[in-house]
Formats: structure tokens, sequence, C-alpha cells
């Protein structure tokens, strides 16, 4: 089951890097919303790095996976950079935020 979801992850991943390749090829360059294309359980975003990269981000919803990929555009190497399991992190109320955080934000509506 993990490799084939495996196998559909990078699918997507190199579709994504050769359609939207293929468009600044032309010389179309997508909008942001052409940039994004998702599934009920899989979103893919492209962004273009500072340093000539692509960078491609899958997100499985279903199983909270997300994973980077950057693509060499001179060579179309594609590289796998990242992959993190987003259960944990989605669980933390607060973390790395300024005063009012949410449960003192909280605090503060319940005493009304």
């Amino acid at each position: 089951m993990r490799a084939a979801l495996g196998g559909l992850v990078l699918g997507v991943g190199v579709f994504a890097a050769l359609a939207f390749g293929l468009a600044e090829a032309q010389g179309q360059r997508p909008s942001v919303q052409e940039r994004a294309a998702s599934s009920p359980e899989l979103l893919a975003l492209s962004h273009d790095s500072a340093d000539g990269r692509q960078q491609i981000t899958l997100v499985d919803t279903r199983q909270k996976v997300m994973a980077v990929y950057h693509v060499d555009r001179s060579t179309g190497a594609l590289s796998l950079r990242s992959v993190r399991n987003l259960q944990w992190d989605l669980m933390i109320e607060d973390f790395n935020s300024n005063n009012p955080t949410p449960r003192e934000i909280r605090a503060l509506k319940e005493q009304r």
C-alpha cells in the first residue's frame, strides 16, 4: 500500500513538474491558481525558489503527510528533500505564537 502511495505521489509530482516546466518553456508563466492542483486526498503546490529551482509540495490529506521535492530546471532532475507526518504537529494548540495566545483568547471569551 505504501509503495503504491509513494508511486502515486511521485507520479503526481513528476506530472506537475513537467506541466509547469512545459508552460514556462513556451513563455507562458502560470498564475498561482494554475500552479496548484488538488484532489480530495492529495494537494500539489508548485513554487519557484530563489535559487532557480522549482519546489513541489505534495500533501496527503488522508494520511496527514507532506513531501517536498526540488526540480533542477537545467537537468530536470527531481529530488526528494523532505517528508513529514503532520499528525502530531496538528495536535499542538499553539507554537511560536505571540501574545495573546489562542489559550488566552479562549479564556477571555469564556469570561464573557
